[in-house]
């Protein structure tokens, strides 16, 4: 079978070949290696706040990471933006993006399909098997003794107590607000697809604002957590899923909040059309993901 992109019909003249489709080749970047840069500042910044490494200058690592994170995201983005409203890009670049966004959600999916695979391991094998199910009883006794296999776990090897997170209250409106994010981006890309400017950028900035309203929220929850109770980073090992689980969801919801601001601004200068605007279908993707993996923390984390 000919190949679309290489080969023209033969039985035309050559005077009625169609001009073959342009494709954009990308200067080189340094961004890449600058978003590099910035996740290393961000893990070595977080690593060494909570180990209290550096001399207390973790926080300080930490946030010259983000500052350069968000540097690099202004930048890429305008170069995107510029070459894509310069109507450089042709329909296999659009399929290069489609293919790129598809397989990045995907990476995203088995980031987290990793962390929630910690959680049922502790879960259902590691807790009962400390608790002396499977003939384990002298594990138990020498490991552990006073163990009760029973989750959440609030005691610490350590002889620290902590309180588990209840799925009322923060965790509950938290959840109805991603569930209302979803149906406003929907509104929001339906009025896209049918030309509804001013309905599109009411309904994109409610999303947006929602976003943000979630990742303040997880921030009082955080706050109440630590302070009131005793519910830390280091509180043994229902501590360490909860805040790795929520708190890489909740960097998430900033990233996508990033992302669906910079598409309502650019709604706002008349970019986008019914027939081309991939950038926004991208970020409606991303979102819609974040709002089913919070679902699944709702149910594993805060319920059962």
């Amino acid at each position: 079978m000919a190949n679309p992109y290489t080969e023209h019909d033969q039985t035309l003249p050559p005077e009625q070949h169609p001009a073959p489709e342009p494709y954009y080749v990308p200067e080189a970047s340094a961004w890449p290696i600058v978003g590099a840069v910035a996740l290393f500042l961000i893990a070595m910044g977080a690593g060494a706040t909570v180990g209290n490494l550096f001399g207390g200058q973790g926080p300080w690592l930490l946030l010259g990471g983000v500052g350069l994170l968000l540097i690099m995201l202004a930048g890429w983005f305008r170069d995107v933006i510029h070459e894509s409203m310069g109507g450089l890009y042709s329909q296999q670049m659009d399929r290069s993006f489609r293919q790129g966004m598809s397989w990045f959600i995907f990476s995203e999916v088995m980031f987290f399909a990793a962390f929630f695979g910690a959680l049922f391991y502790v879960r259902m094998i590691a807790v009962p098997w400390l608790g002396g199910a499977g003939n384990n009883e002298m594990t138990q006794a020498v490991l552990w003794p006073e163990f009760i296999a029973h989750w959440p776990l609030v005691k610490t090897p350590a002889g620290g107590e902590t309180q588990a997170m209840g799925p009322l209250g923060l965790p509950l409106y938290n959840t109805l607000i991603l569930l209302t994010s979803s149906v406003t981006i929907h509104i929001a890309h339906t009025a896209l697809e049918q030309g509804n400017r001013p309905r599109l950028t009411l309904f994109l900035l409610l999303t947006v604002l929602l976003g943000s309203l979630f990742v303040y929220l997880q921030g009082v929850e955080y706050i109440h957590a630590y302070r009131d109770m005793g519910l830390t980073l280091d509180a043994g090992t229902y501590g360490n899923t909860f805040f790795m689980l929520t708190g890489f969801h909740g960097l998430h919801v900033t990233l996508g909040t990033v992302i669906l601001f910079i598409i309502w601004l650019r709604v706002l200068r008349g970019h986008f059309t019914p027939e081309k605007h991939f950038a926004f279908q991208a970020g409606a993707w991303y979102w819609h993901f974040v709002d089913v993996v919070w679902l699944g923390l709702f149910v594993f984390v805060y319920i059962l």
